[in-house]
């Protein structure tokens, strides 16, 4: 890829302009495959079950909340609960499986906010098992973020994807069929 960035650019910004999104954030964690699939415009299976349930639970989920949805480049967030007191940026899940995943995601979507000058604390919430998990930007988990940001970078500048290695996740991964079928 070309590289046109100048070294004052953010380093969510990929070499050729685009921005590294929440779900490139979220499958760095548990598959770098999916994230170098994902930067390349390779869908996952967009018919797969799993991905109808998690649909059907951020659509369904917290309906008597007042959500305020927000996009911003590379990333959207699925509810804001600004109260006089806080604002609380929150990351609806189908469980708590991948929870490291979902805290580097929502740490993302907090550090790119503090960059905007809008400080927030956040929340991973998991209807089905009636959890909240409170998460919140320290200096210690920014620089994970960006040691993560820079890794993603590494992995989607590669010519070709990372070999797939099966881990248990693999068997109910959308991109299933894409990695495995051979």
């Amino acid at each position: 890829m070309r590289d046109t960035i100048s070294s004052n650019t953010p380093i969510y910004i990929l070499n050729d302009g685009r921005v590294i999104t929440g779900t490139m954030v979220w499958y760095s964690v548990v598959c770098m495959r999916e994230v170098w699939l994902l930067s390349r415009d390779i869908t996952s299976d967009q018919d797969d079950p799993l991905l109808d349930i998690g649909r059907a639970i951020h659509e369904s989920m917290y309906s008597y909340v007042n959500k305020k949805e927000i996009a911003l480049d590379g990333i959207k967030i699925d509810m804001i609960i600004d109260s006089s007191k806080d604002r609380i940026v929150c990351e609806i899940k189908s469980s708590s499986k991948h929870i490291k995943a979902s805290s580097m995601q929502l740490l993302y979507y907090l550090y790119r906010l503090e960059e905007l000058g809008i400080h927030a604390t956040g929340s991973i919430m998991i209807p089905k098992e009636k959890k909240r998990i409170k998460i919140m930007l320290t200096d210690s988990n920014k620089k994970e973020v960006e040691n993560q940001l820079s890794i993603i970078k590494t992995i989607i500048d590669m010519d070709k994807p990372p070999k797939a290695e099966f881990i248990p996740y693999c068997r109910r991964c959308a991109y299933r069929y894409f990695c495995w079928s051979a």
